[in-house]
């Protein structure tokens, strides 16, 4: 029974809901999906009902519209995820966490990404790799080692290899392509230790690229990609596994090796080494054989799997492979800094003021707001009866914003008013309902000796961040002084002047890999970003296993299922590992793209975030994180003694359910955390400055999923949680800011200041929400006018008009080729001389 007051416990009624108070109101579901099928409403908890629109989800097929109902998410159970970090409790309450190290960069060390190219179901493949280039190396090269020869014969060998390529019988080719497998693995066999295997794959792969491998396999890559007869039998069987893909595998596995160990700079590199770089970068980024880059045939793949024409694909290492190529022909963050400092200096701005990430690397992580129902708990232990007083009259509030009017008729709010609705089913400790409010005596007893120890931070005086000024804030400024003081609308004379320094100072086109890859893409760029996310839905560990949805699983799962334990458990590790490794993947290319695009023209991020907001990118990302994240990130789904190149090297123990079971000693797993930050980074750049697209977070119920994230105590990705709470606080109602005076805090520690950007209250003149629609309608026509202009082809020449017009005709200046004045005489008496021309006529035709 509460022990609150009758007349407290109605004013602290909208958060006590969840809480079970028998004085509050029944709670309600607050779960949030893209769409009806998706992922299906929960067992428990009534669905809410919401406005559908039109469209059909572009993800899954459904017949939901973007702001589809938004039905409770069920909790997924993570069958073989074992977290390393508990949430302890501390005496008071409290939940421990501890502060995580983790660097953000492009990519983790050399040896985990080369390690996540293999599943462990395909270590028996790794000795079959072996077998096939000794038995071929033997004959050719007997009593020797690869190791020992020099470089002309290791050369030869090679080239020997790549002749067998050319042959007509499948099965050779296949041992062939194996044996440069192996070179490419770093020949184990004759190493003693991974950094050894680590060296000779470096070595192996430049010299396989400066002899011309990574072109043949690009030709063989087509030849299976078109392959229909494959297509048609893996459509025909029941159940696609490992066997169905083994060509597409290797060949993938040695081009990856060959992308992954080339990009890698080391200091030690010859200068030999850096010029192939530069060159494979080139060769990559500028299409040079083909019409099209090579990025682009990799994302044609990821289409043909997901119209489901090639199931068969094997998913994972094409979408590590896209990765790394536009990692490579792109560049990284580093590079991407380096470009915008260049940028800047040709246009002769001023220089950037900070690197974000060096900025974030340097921030401390914040503890996480104290969960309200671990006081509540609390407060009834130590006091459970409390008298009753006297109402105390209220403070008065300070001028609220001029939307919380708005908000109480709005019909995306809750009757709550903006409080957390989320109920606390497996995230014991999750921190809705902070007890930060105005009145605070309403709950907590005003014990001293009994209060929560509160960890002391002294904060800098000032952010890390300089304050930004949009050019927009400038305008309206200049708009307001002219009404205000002068009434003058219009401009002096002087600025019209500025047109001729306008055209005098055009920016030009340049043909830079970014530019390449966004003409190339342009025409099916709905198609990609629709595959990737339906591809992203599947991995996701909230989703659930649907007859309809894609298989991602046919390059992990063996020809015969596990028939014990020990394999049964391997094997889930093996599969969780896929998923994470897939979601890394994706959501490293997605903000790579985003973030060059964004450098290289404004409009093309603006159309690939139209695109991806359009395929229900936001509310899928919503649903990544209605999870417990803390377990996710702390998720050992490895087994060390599997990983490459370990396993190549060192005598396998033998795998017991227990050493299974305990994992590794990591304390926390670095693509899980590095794939929330991206998703984060994604999410945040699709809704900034965006009004429409922040009402979607408010739609979709994000202020608690995004508080529960906070628990995890890393700078970066708290940083771009508060950026997401913070563009939506003026949609929540004043009750939910009085609710979360912590986290109100916490964005002022770590958030950039902006000017006039009044963030917590609702004074924004373009936060109105009947502009919203406008506002996407006029982007959207300023992105169609861009890619019009700029890159619509000419219409086919059989169906150009035809130029009838003799002067027009006559007038038109030939390039005519460098040798054509050697046949001249022959082409006069062949096209002149002997055609019987009816000059008279022809002159006269109108």
């Amino acid at each position: 029974m509460c022990s609150l007051p009758r007349g407290r416990a109605a004013r602290c009624r909208p958060w006590l809901g969840w809480l079970g108070c028998p004085l509050a109101a029944p709670p309600e579901s607050s779960g949030q999906v893209s769409c009806s099928s998706c992922s299906s409403a929960g067992e428990e908890g009534e669905t809410r009902k919401a406005k559908r629109g039109p469209e059909s989800c572009q993800i899954c097929g459904a017949g939901d519209g973007a702001q589809g109902s938004p039905s409770r998410v069920p909790k997924y159970r993570r069958g073989c995820a074992r977290p390393l970090l508990t949430a302890s409790r501390s005496p008071q309450g409290s939940v421990d966490c501890p502060n995580l190290e983790f660097e953000y960069g492009d990519a983790d060390g050399h040896g985990a990404e080369l390690a996540e190219l293999y599943s462990y179901t395909e270590e028996p493949e790794l000795s079959h790799n072996r077998r096939c280039f000794e038995e071929d190396f033997h004959t050719q090269v007997p009593d020797r080692r690869w190791l020992e020869l020099a470089r002309a014969q290791q050369k030869a060998y090679v080239m020997h290899l790549l002749d067998g390529l050319e042959v007509v019988n499948r099965d050779k080719r296949l041992r062939v392509a194996r044996a440069i497998l192996y070179l490419a693995q770093g020949v184990f066999g004759d190493c003693d230790n991974e950094g050894d295997v680590l060296h000779w794959s470096r070595h192996n792969s430049f010299l396989l690229y400066q002899l011309g491998t990574f072109s043949a396999f690009l030709e063989l890559l087509n030849m299976e990609i078109e392959n229909s007869q494959a297509c048609s039998s893996a459509l025909r069987k029941p159940a696609i596994s490992l066997a169905d893909s083994t060509e597409l595998r290797v060949l993938l596995s040695v081009m990856y090796l060959m992308v992954e160990n080339i990009r890698v700079e080391q200091e030690t590199d010859p200068p030999e080494w850096k010029t192939c770089r530069e060159t494979f970068r080139m060769e990559l980024s500028f299409p040079v054989h083909t019409e099209e880059p090579f990025a682009l045939l990799l994302f044609a793949m990821v289409t043909k799997f997901c119209s489901g024409h090639a199931p068969h694909f094997p998913m994972k290492k094409v979408l590590l492979l896209l990765w790394k190529v536009l990692l490579f022909t792109l560049g990284g963050f580093e590079a991407l800094q380096a470009m915008k400092v260049r940028r800047r200096e040709e246009l002769g701005l001023p220089p950037l003021p900070e690197d974000s990430i060096q900025v974030v690397r340097g921030m401390r992580a914040a503890s996480p707001p104290t969960c309200a129902i671990e006081l509540v708990e609390q407060q009834q232990q130590q006091q459970p009866q409390q008298p009753k007083r006297s109402h105390r009259s209220r403070r008065p509030l300070m001028k609220q914003d001029s939307l919380d009017i708005y908000n109480e008729r709005d019909p995306f709010k809750s009757d709550e008013g903006g409080v957390d609705e989320e109920e606390n089913d497996d995230v014991e400790g999750g921190m809705e309902g902070e007890l930060e409010l105005v009145e605070r005596d309403a709950l907590v007893a005003a014990v001293p000796a009994q209060r929560l120890p509160i960890e002391r931070v002294s904060f800098p005086k000032g952010l890390p961040w300089a304050p930004k000024v949009r050019q927009k804030d400038i305008e309206h400024f200049l708009e307001a002084s002219r009404n205000k003081f002068i009434g003058c609308p219009w401009l002096c004379w002087e600025l019209h002047t500025s047109l001729g320094d306008c055209c005098d100072h055009l920016w030009p086109l340049q043909e830079t890999p970014c530019e390449v890859l966004y003409r190339a893409m342009l025409y099916n760029l709905p198609q990609y970003m629709i595959a990737l996310l339906k591809i992203l839905l599947a991995a996701a560990p909230t989703s659930k296993a649907k007859t309809d949805s894609i298989n991602i699983l046919a390059d992990v799962l063996p020809e015969e299922m596990p028939i014990t334990v020990l394999q049964s458990m391997k094997l889930g590790i093996d599969v969780n590992r896929h998923k994470e490794i897939i979601v890394k993947s994706i959501s490293s290319l997605l903000l790579l793209l985003l973030k060059h695009f964004k450098l290289n023209h404004i409009y093309q991020f603006e159309y690939v975030s139209q695109h991806l907001v359009f395929a229900n990118c936001i509310p899928l990302i919503l649903k990544f994180f209605n999870q417990n994240i803390m377990s996710y990130i702390t998720a050992k789904n490895s087994i060390s003694v599997l990983d490459y190149p370990h396993c190549t090297v060192c005598d396998l123990p033998e795998l017991t359910a227990e050493s299974l079971e305990a994992g590794d000693n990591n304390q926390f797993c670095w693509r899980n955390l590095f794939s929330c930050i991206n998703l984060l980074r994604i999410l945040n750049k699709l809704t900034k400055w965006k009004h429409s697209r922040t009402m979607m977070l408010v739609v979709f119920k994000s202020a608690p999923i995004l508080k529960r994230a906070l628990k995890v105590k890393q700078a970066m990705m708290q940083l771009y949680v508060l950026k997401l709470l913070k563009i939506q606080t003026k949609y929540l109602g004043r009750q939910w800011r009085k609710s979360n005076m912590k986290t109100m805090s916490a964005i002022y520690q770590k958030v950039r200041h902006r000017m006039n950007d009044d963030w917590a209250y609702g004074n924004d003149i373009d936060a109105r929400p009947w502009d919203f629609q406008a506002e996407e309608c006029t982007l959207r026509a300023n992105i169609e006018a861009f890619n019009s202009r700029r890159y619509d082809k000419p219409q086919d020449s059989e169906f150009a008009p035809v130029d009838n017009c003799l002067q027009s005709v006559l007038g038109q200046r030939l390039e005519l080729p460098e040798d054509f004045h050697y046949s001249y005489e022959l082409w006069l008496e062949r096209e002149v001389f002997s055609q019987p021309i009816r000059w008279e006529e022809l002159l006269h035709c109108q």
